[in-house]
């Protein structure tokens, strides 16, 4: 049966449903409601594990060391949360712990604008934590997506035996749209990794061997258990090249945004051509060349200043014009004007 839900619960849903058996998490505009969800739950459903941590740090080891004793884990938090769990993602890869860490933005830095959306942490989500490590992140823009989405996070965890991330914004968490949870049907994929006790029994952040060896003065080893984490975590990617394409016909301009703001400018697509990438990181190289080589003009509309926008000209090796949304309440009318002022600086 439809109902009102919102985008959190969405997220919750979405995990339970991808097998989701324990959550340990701290307070935070915009995803406390996940953890009182995830409180209610557990009174409700003894099997469902349940952590009220001191703080994110303590949240994000403790939905890591619960991966790894062989529970399904997660933890969700927003900006100030997510800078402070960068440390232990980085143990999370290097232990090779299937879990999911949500991060609902919020305007930075530090405390911010609790209240307001964002997108501005991409770059913490690349490179937050120490050393080479291959993230793969996915963004919603919908309450049914938060909820496919998050279990597809589940799904790439198990595959790629790391921390994935589930992006959104303070404007999605509480988006509230009618949604038929129980009719949506998502693919579960299962728990492989032996918990801990059974096999290896030590998982440190130190470099170490597949036994668990420390080995902190030996490259072949670092190197050989490096290439294998990073060819596991693309070949894992490439299954998941998610995004959507509106083409608008004798258009010139194309417009790139996702999450929230894909929403808002959705009302564009009778003018201009929309590119919305889904899976944020890695991003859609293959995907954004093929479609911004047809299109003279290319404007990234997002909620901070050009960091997205930044890895498509990596990407497509040219130039775009940017619209940064900053300081929250993201406007349809604003962004208009900001695209028109954009066109005519190039003679539109």
């Amino acid at each position: 049966m439809k109902r009102i839900v919102s985008g959190n619960e969405g997220i919750f849903q979405g995990a339970i449903r991808a097998g989701a058996s324990y959550f340990a998490g701290y307070p935070i505009s915009p995803t406390s409601e996940i953890l009182q969800q995830a409180a209610v739950y557990s009174e409700e459903n003894p099997e469902f594990r349940f952590l009220q941590a001191e703080d994110e740090i303590a949240a994000a080891i403790g939905t890591i060391s619960a991966s790894l004793a062989g529970a399904k884990a997660f933890t969700a938090t927003s900006g100030p949360g997510f800078t402070l769990m960068q440390e232990a993602l980085g143990w999370g890869h290097v232990v090779e712990a299937p879990c999911v860490f949500v991060n609902s933005m919020r305007v930075g830095p530090s405390t911010g604008m609790p209240t307001q959306p964002a997108q501005s942490d991409l770059l913490q989500v690349k490179a937050g934590s120490a050393g080479d490590y291959y993230p793969i992140a996915f963004y919603p823009n919908s309450v049914e997506e938060c909820f496919r989405l998050t279990a597809t996070a589940f799904n790439v965890a198990e595959e790629s035996l790391s921390p994935v991330i589930l992006l959104a914004d303070a404007f999605l968490s509480h988006l509230y749209e009618m949604v038929d949870l129980e009719k949506i049907d998502v693919t579960v994929v299962p728990r492989s990794k032996a918990p801990l006790g059974s096999g290896q029994r030590l998982f440190t952040g130190t470099a170490h061997d597949k036994l668990g060896n420390v080995k902190t003065n030996d490259p072949v080893v670092y190197r050989a258990w490096l290439w294998e984490v990073k060819g596991r975590h693309d070949r894992v990617a490439e299954k998941y090249p998610y995004f959507e394409y509106l083409p608008c016909k004798n258009s010139e301009t194309l417009l790139i945004a996702f999450g929230i703001t894909s929403r808002i400018i959705s009302s564009l697509k009778d003018r201009f051509s929309i590119f919305r990438p889904i899976r944020i990181y890695p991003i859609l190289e293959k995907e954004l060349k093929e479609v911004t080589q047809s299109y003279r003009h290319i404007i990234v509309v997002e909620g901070s200043d050009g960091q997205y926008a930044s890895w498509v000209e990596c990407a497509i090796c040219r130039k775009v014009m940017k619209v940064p949304c900053l300081g929250g309440g993201f406007k349809l009318k604003w962004i208009q004007s900001q695209i028109e002022e954009c066109l005519r600086g190039v003679g539109v």
